[in-house]
């Protein structure tokens, strides 16, 4: 048995999709190598299988389970304490994969993190640098801050005290009158955000980065207005809810049609809505056109996610803090705005009966949004998307709805990324173990229908090895008897197999 072999069997045994826990926890054996990484990185695994990683005494088995974006998080809460900082690190920093639909740390694991005295025994990161990780991962949701203002550890109450304006008025008061100084002082400079004079104050000089979020963010005074105008920093104020309604209708007549863009679909632009439906600019028009049917910053906000983007974004997938009403994103779905439809379609709340008329839109990025979104979108939506878009073909290979069958027409497309996906079809009558390109001869392999007989040839194989290793008709006693070889140096001829 060659090293390249052996190698390709492990690998295939960690992901194969029938391999039971007693096979996948032998991979957790050092001699495994990268094999038992991967697959505790990169697949889901039963429960025995999860139990043994998190107690493992490997440090790099625990660090490769902490990114799994397959198990439930819930299942990786030990991680959070680990005796190892770079394991709490990595579950911190989240999978490297960096999937469309961002999963985010259930609320204890956040705590657990938030509130840390230390960065782990090892002492080779701190609790600072872990939640640092944590930040920067999109693993913390939204809400969390309004659910963290009232909670009885002041670490998290001062967290909630920095996202002053995604609190409730009431939050905010009672963080004002903290038992703790350290929430109260927060809380105090918080509250200066929706001051403006405090605002003009403080404002650090106009075009420095601090100053662009200032600007972009905070309440201004009519003196700050005037000197972004004479400064000509004026995309700050567009994109900022606060901007005075007489700075608005003078954006809407700025000569950067950018500027213009940025303020056409705001709820609170007033009577220079209609001016800008007869803008030069065709984007200008439609955005303007959006605007009657906008009343609410979340409304705001899930057009903002739509209207920028073409039909190959892969923005990630996040739950807001808060979203419009469901009769707002039904009413989409109606609209003659295609936009209006393709925000509909990226509301995975939506009714059976709109998804079923949307997966017909004339407009196509109506119909790949709703692939992408939405849980009940038809299979051969989803297939179609596959075939035509390939920016969106990783996320779809993780919905549940994407059709495992039903995929042997597509055996002779030229692309052949769709070639393996046709190969892997347990209907097909012959996998096409001979074509040309390497990953559709492995998804061949890997085809349930392949018989014993055939299975032991290409395991023998180096271009079919790992997926052969992979095929869920292999039988159990034969991934053991694989993994013998690999593992105990056993010198048994390949097709050699437990009774």
């Amino acid at each position: 048995m060659s090293d390249s072999l052996r190698e390709l069997w492990l690998r295939g045994i960690a992901f194969n999709a029938a391999a039971p826990a007693d096979v996948l926890i032998r991979l957790l054996d050092e001699a495994a190598g990268e094999a038992g990484l991967l697959m505790c990185e990169g697949r889901d695994l039963p429960g025995a299988v999860i139990d043994a990683a998190l107690r493992h005494p490997v440090e790099r088995i625990r660090r490769a389970l902490a990114r799994n974006l397959h198990v439930d998080p819930a299942r990786l809460a030990p991680l959070a304490s680990d005796p190892s900082g770079l394991v709490r690190a990595y579950l911190a920093g989240g999978t490297r994969l960096q999937p469309r639909w961002v999963r985010p740390l259930p609320a204890d694991i956040l705590v657990t993190f938030l509130t840390a005295q230390d960065g782990g025994e090892d002492g080779r990161v701190t609790e600072k640098e872990i939640v640092g990780e944590l930040w920067s991962s999109r693993q913390v949701p939204l809400s969390f801050p309004r659910d963290m203002a009232g909670h009885d550890h002041p670490a998290l109450r001062l967290y909630a005290a920095f996202q002053w304006q995604s609190l409730t008025a009431a939050q905010r008061h009672a963080l004002l009158d903290d038992s703790d100084p350290a929430v109260r002082e927060a809380a105090r400079r918080g509250s200066r955000q929706l001051d403006p004079e405090a605002v003009e104050a403080e404002l650090p000089p106009i075009g420095s980065r601090h100053a662009v979020f200032v600007l972009s963010t905070c309440a201004l005074s009519p003196a700050v207005v005037e000197r972004c105008f004479a400064a000509d920093e004026v995309h700050p104020l567009a994109r900022n809810r606060h901007t005075p309604a007489d700075a608005l209708a003078r954006l809407a007549r700025h000569p950067d049609t950018e500027i213009r863009r940025l303020v056409a679909t705001r709820p609170d632009l007033g009577p220079a809505a209609a001016e800008l439906r007869h803008d030069p600019d065709e984007d200008v028009r439609m955005r303007a056109r959006l605007q009657p049917s906008i009343r609410t910053w979340d409304e705001f906000q899930e057009v903002q996610k739509v209207v920028d983007h073409g039909p190959d974004c892969t923005c990630p997938i996040t739950q807001p803090a808060t979203e419009p009403s469901p009769d707002w994103y039904a009413t989409c779905a109606a609209y003659e705005e295609p936009v209006l439809r393709r925000v509909a379609a990226s509301w995975p709340g939506l009714s059976a009966e709109l998804v079923e008329t949307l997966a017909q839109d004339d407009d196509e990025e109506v119909r790949i949004r709703l692939a992408c979104h939405h849980p009940l979108a038809p299979p051969h939506l989803l297939l179609d998307v596959f075939v035509t878009r390939p920016a969106h073909r990783p996320h779809l290979l993780t919905l549940p709805a994407f059709p495992r069958t039903g995929r042997t027409h597509l055996i002779a497309h030229p692309d052949p990324e769709v070639r393996a996906l046709a190969a892997a079809d347990p209907t097909l009558p012959e996998p096409p173990l001979g074509d040309p390109d390497d990953a559709v001869r492995r998804a061949a392999a890997a085809n349930p229908t392949l018989p014993p007989e055939t299975l032991e040839t290409l395991l023998t194989d180096l271009r079919t090895a790992e997926g052969a290793a992979a095929n869920p008709s292999l039988p159990v006693p034969r991934m053991h008897a694989l993994l013998d070889q690999c593992l105990n140096g056993a010198v048994t001829a390949p097709t050699a197999a437990r009774r």
